[in-house]
């Protein structure tokens, strides 16, 4: 019982709100004795020690973000993950071993109960702005995220239902609570700070006001120069508060990241040949079976590496608006899946380099559903879908019903994957569906989606340690804009199901409910899943050197400047740089170099 200093006597408003935080009254709170305090210095580095300091990263974007927040309206852009990537967390995760290790804190300890865990914080650890990282900029995460002045209804969601409160015992101590016991609670409880001295009191021009504010930020660089539609520049910052950590030490080499904003892949590619860009992905078989037979590679300024990972795989498909009345009915969702060959595009347009996905959750281990199988293209199953459904072939040879045609639009903004469609809208007619592609500019794609005025839309998501169901499959997120759950789906069968898994205490009980939640995602049909990439493939100068093994076992790009479990494990050589420029100079060469590794290398289905 807390105690005030005249009985009866009403708290205020700030310390009432203050105590929903931070549990605290007029006295600090006492950790709970018998906290078992635990750490990890001992978990195998991964980057190299005869990594260096300076140079400049070049990278391309084919897009300006809309945004610089990350939460809001516009915010669940690609480059969300450059600004998230220099925002570090209590703790993170080895990418090979999947253990704990330090980040903003350097202990942490489990409670009895199941559902708090406590946390002391790094005293070294900084803002970029030289402000102390305290206890309190988490309890700020709470009061932000639930904030309505951020217009983020998941946000507002997941740090009410998942989270109780931040408990702060001093500046360098914390709780964080969980609304229940439940297993995986360092995953849950894994929050970032907030800075209470950037933002203070939110008020309702949030959205428009911090749209292209630099946000104070934990990680190793942070943005220092932006050309909205033409470069944003990040800096390595000179004194970070981290760069000695054990899992830091001998990364985030280079002194700047700069990206540019070349609109064309084929651009890029150019611009790349000439040194103007350090890395280019050769994940698509193109660029990596017929461009990168040019001079550049052929005389060894340039290299290519081929490196296989182990990791969950993106959600990547044809994402189907059940909104749109033409999608309503599952007979015609299941008819649209068989009516797409997306084996043909994997042997005609892939080169066989790549595997069919067969659903939106491969790679989770034991929460992975192996029995599903994508539907694949057969015209049978199209036509007694079709009839099923009502509908019959019209004289043009696509089906029809009550004067309307099945032609839909299918909307994407990557230029490179127009083969990919253009095979699949010529396989589709013999199904007698018609598609209609249309090519935006990634962030407009991406914002019509978010918005639901797509028929399909052509993209993939990224991926969590643990499936993620609520923001993509909920009705809690059905027929309104921005949120993640594009196909719409209001199904109470799956709301249960997805209430359930969010909810259970046990690991055993959740693993059950994800299968599941995807048997019943595979029922409803909205999700068509197309290909997975179990590797990285990569071409760059040959001045950027790269640890051995060249990766780890989550890394999906071996040249990301910042992600803490993951980036930042490349360097630059200065005297590899002088040498090569010699060469090109004097038109002497080198030997061409392919490095394929095979370190993490699974068994994955054939094609």
């Amino acid at each position: 019982m807390h105690r005030f200093s005249k009985p009866g006597q009403l708290l205020p408003a700030m310390l009432a709100a203050l105590l929903l935080v931070t549990g605290a009254a007029y006295g600090a709170p006492h950790l709970p004795s018998g906290l078992k305090w635990l750490s990890n210095d001992t978990d195998p580095l991964y980057a190299a020690p005869e990594a260096v300091k300076g140079g400049s990263l070049h990278l391309a974007l084919l897009s300006f973000p809309l945004t610089f927040r990350v939460v809001g309206p516009d915010s669940n852009g690609s480059f969300r993950g450059a600004i998230l990537g220099n925002q570090l967390s209590l703790i993170g995760i080895h990418p090979n071993t999947e253990h704990i290790v330090p980040e903003l804190a350097t202990h942490w300890a489990f409670g009895s109960d199941k559902k708090t865990m406590y946390f002391k914080l790094n005293p070294k650890a900084r803002w970029s702005d030289g402000r102390p990282v305290t206890a309190g900029d988490f309890a700020y995460t709470l009061e932000f995220m639930r904030s309505k002045k951020i217009i983020a209804p998941w946000y507002n969601d997941y740090y009410s239902r998942e989270i109780e409160r931040v408990i702060v015992y001093d500046d360098r101590t914390l709780a964080v609570v969980s609304t229940k016991a439940q297993p995986d609670l360092y995953l849950k409880l894994n929050l970032t700070p907030t800075p209470r001295h950037f933002y203070g009191r939110l008020g309702d021009d949030f959205v428009r006001r911090y749209n292209w504010k630099i946000v104070p930020n934990t990680g190793p660089y942070r943005i220092t120069r932006f050309s909205k539609g033409r470069s944003i520049v990040f800096a390595r910052k000179k004194n970070w508060w981290g760069r000695n950590l054990r899992y830091f030490k001998h990364r985030f080499n280079v002194d700047r990241v700069i990206f540019r904003v070349i609109r064309d892949l084929n651009i890029q590619w150019e611009y790349f040949k000439k040194g103007k860009l350090d890395v280019f992905g050769l994940t698509m078989p193109k660029y990596w079976h017929e461009k990168s037979k040019t001079r550049v590679f052929e005389k060894g300024y340039v290299q290519r590496i081929w490196f296989f990972n182990d990791t969950q795989q993106p959600a990547m498909g044809m994402w189907l608006n059940q909104d749109h009345a033409i999608f309503a009915d599952r007979n015609v969702r299941y008819a649209f899946a068989h009516g797409m060959n997306v084996g043909k595009v994997i042997r005609q347009v892939l080169h066989n380099d790549y595997y069919r996905l067969e659903n939106g959750y491969v790679g989770y281990g034991a929460y992975s559903n192996r029995r599903i199988r994508a539907r694949r293209f057969n015209l049978q199953k199209v036509a007694f879908y079709m009839h099923k459904a009502g509908w019959h072939r019209g004289p043009d040879g696509i089906w029809a019903k009550n004067g309307r045609r099945f032609s839909v639009v299918v909307t994407y903004g990557f230029a490179g994957h127009t083969p990919r469609l253009v095979v699949l809208k010529e396989e589709a007619k013999k199904a007698g569906i018609e598609l209609r592609l249309e090519k935006l500019d990634m962030s407009a794609a991406f914002k019509k989606i978010l918005e639901k005025k797509h028929d399909v839309a052509w993209m993939g998501w990224s991926t969590s340690l643990r499936p993620q169901f609520w923001e993509h499959f909920h009705s809690a997120n059905a027929h309104k804009p921005q949120t993640n759950n594009i196909t719409n789906t209001d199904d109470a069968q799956m709301d249960r199901l997805i209430d359930a898994y969010r909810n259970s205490l046990e690991a055993k009980e959740r693993i059950v409910l994800s299968k599941k939640i995807q048997d019943r995602i595979h029922a409803i049909g909205a999700f068509v899943p197309t290909f997975m990439v179990p590797y990285v493939r990569q071409a760059f100068w040959r001045w950027w050197r790269l640890p051995t093994p060249p990766g780890t076992r989550h890394t999906d790009d071996l040249f990301a400047p910042f992600d803490s479990a993951t980036g930042g494990l490349f360097w630059f050589d200065a005297a590899r740089y002088r040498e090569t420029a010699r060469a090109r100079k004097k038109h002497t060469s080198f030997a061409p170099a392919t490095i394929i590794d095979k370190t993490y290398r699974r068994e994955v289905p054939a094609p």
